[in-house]
């Protein structure tokens, strides 16, 4: 009962994600979290549009889209705003909600997929050979145990072992310590917006969960407490009146908490059997809310191509995950960087300087589209390769079609063809607009893009695969949900 295709390491929004992809996919996956029960913690609050497109794409998005507030954009510094209603996505804003939500979800997608989430295990070991990745561990009564699996992930956050196990360094610098966040019931609150100010010496966000409690995050210069002193919540209110000139009728805390803010990156999400996701990989300021977002599109680019690799896909469509995830976690360390480090300008002529350019680039509504692009994830693409469409890389959950949308062939299947508005086929659905038709990748990305009977889609889709296509039934829909593997 202790071997598997993969072992994931951390049963937390990433790792639970990957789990429920890989299991969905018809492989046999364990987790192993070292927490008896999943953390009553909440240090993410938003879901951002990008994600939420994923998680639909699986039918996950729409019980979450209830458990929170829809934010339409962002109050920034001297009362500038970025608009997220101009994303080109079926959901143009941030989803406020805790944490908890989205881990609860994810797990029991995990779970209803066919994956062995086993808490209360402690990872005091990893190591790896040519055929086999072997973990060691123990569960909360002591006893050692021993897992092997053809694969493994390390979803296991900040201090992560199996990154320490592989050998890798986590290179970068802490940049903010002992940051503040409580949960906050306030009686006069800002209005539905992300709410963002900053003093001297102090900044803080202000995110509603449309239940009449806020999520309130706070740093001051001042404060070196460690991470894990108890909060002072007279001292972060008085941070917050500093920040943004009021505590908009601050009445009650259910929860508070404090940490402490690194820029980090390993320089390889690969080595060998083993891979890092999420935190495990990279993290960054708390500045425009991606941490568990990145995390969560890691795991779903890497889910279908481990699973692709165990169908008998070449081993090398693994070194793409390094290729396309490595580029978006060092923008996101770079863009949400830049945005605290805007927060934190003392100088008083440096931020005239920075209220005066924003104000003229948020005038512009291309720079609008591409600065709420980055920051929900809705502007990622992928490299293609010369000689590819240019759309290879881009999202396909924007294409119109005939019959069902993008989102709902995802669900039911792997790899997607659509066809073009002319195409003479029946059995797949058209576009209803004049491009062309495309391959689209179990995460929502084209594969492919050009003539429908050229029949260069199956050599693309063969080459993701390993699977030689002869009809359209049986390649441009492959099924992805078969029953799980049993366990050897």
């Amino acid at each position: 009962m202790n071997h598997s295709d993969v072992i994931v390491v951390g049963a937390g929004p990433a790792g639970c994600m990957l789990a429920g992809e890989l299991a969905r996919a018809g492989r046999s996956v364990i987790v192993l979290d070292k927490h008896a029960a999943p953390s009553p913690l909440s240090r993410a609050f938003g879901v951002h549009a990008r994600t939420l497109e994923v998680l639909d794409s699986r039918g996950l998005a729409e019980d979450l889209l209830s458990t929170g507030a829809h934010a339409p954009g962002l109050t920034l510094w001297n009362g500038l705003g970025l608009d997220l209603g101009v994303l080109p996505s079926e959901f143009p804003f941030l989803l406020v909600t805790p944490q908890s939500n989205v881990d609860a979800r994810l797990e029991q997608y995990a779970r209803e997929s066919g994956a062995d989430i086993r808490r209360g295990v402690t990872v005091t070991g990893l190591s790896q050979n040519a055929d086999a990745v072997v973990v060691r561990g123990h569960a909360a009564d002591g006893v050692e145990q021993q897992w092997t699996a053809s694969y493994a992930a390390g979803a296991d956050g900040v201090h992560s072992l199996v990154r320490e196990a592989i050998g890798l360094d986590f290179p970068g610098k802490e940049l903010l310590r002992s940051i503040m966040l409580a949960d906050v019931r306030l009686t006069d609150p800002p209005n539905g917006l992300i709410n963002i100010g900053a003093g001297k010496d102090c900044f803080a966000f202000v995110a509603p969960f449309g239940d009449g409690w806020f999520r309130v995050i706070a740093w001051d210069r001042s404060e070196d407490a460690d991470e894990h002193a108890p909060v002072d919540r007279s001292r972060l209110r008085e941070v917050l009146r500093r920040a943004v000139g009021t505590d908009y009728g601050w009445t009650d805390v259910r929860w508070s908490s404090r940490f402490s803010c690194d820029e980090r990156q390993v320089r390889r999400y690969r080595v060998g059997r083993v891979f890092l996701a999420g935190d495990a990989a990279h993290v960054h300021s708390p500045a425009g809310g991606q941490g568990m977002n990145t995390g969560i599109q890691d795991a779903m680019n890497l889910g279908w191509k481990l699973a692709a690799v165990l169908g008998g896909a070449d081993e090398q469509i693994l070194d793409t995950y390094h290729d396309e995830r490595h580029p978006v976690g060092e923008k996101v360390l770079r863009s949400s960087g830049a945005t605290i480090r805007m927060l934190l300008l003392r100088s008083v002529i440096a931020q005239t300087v920075r209220n005066l350019v924003s104000a003229r680039v948020l005038r512009s509504k291309h720079a609008v589209r591409a600065i709420a692009g980055m920051f929900s994830g809705v502007g990622i693409s992928y490299p293609h390769a010369l000689g590819e469409h240019a759309l290879v890389g881009t999202r396909a959950v924007g294409i119109p079609l005939d019959r069902s949308t993008v989102t709902e062939q995802l669900r039911e299947h792997g790899f997607v063809l659509i066809g073009e508005k002319d195409c003479a086929r029946e059995d797949i659905a058209h576009r209803t607009d004049n491009g062309p038709a495309v391959l689209v990748r179990p995460d929502g990305y084209i594969a492919w893009a050009g003539r429908s009977e050229s029949g260069q889609w199956q050599q693309v889709l063969e080459r993701w695969t390993g699977q030689p296509c002869n009809n359209v039934n049986e390649c441009s829909r492959i099924r992805m949900d078969g029953p799980p593997a049993s366990y050897a």
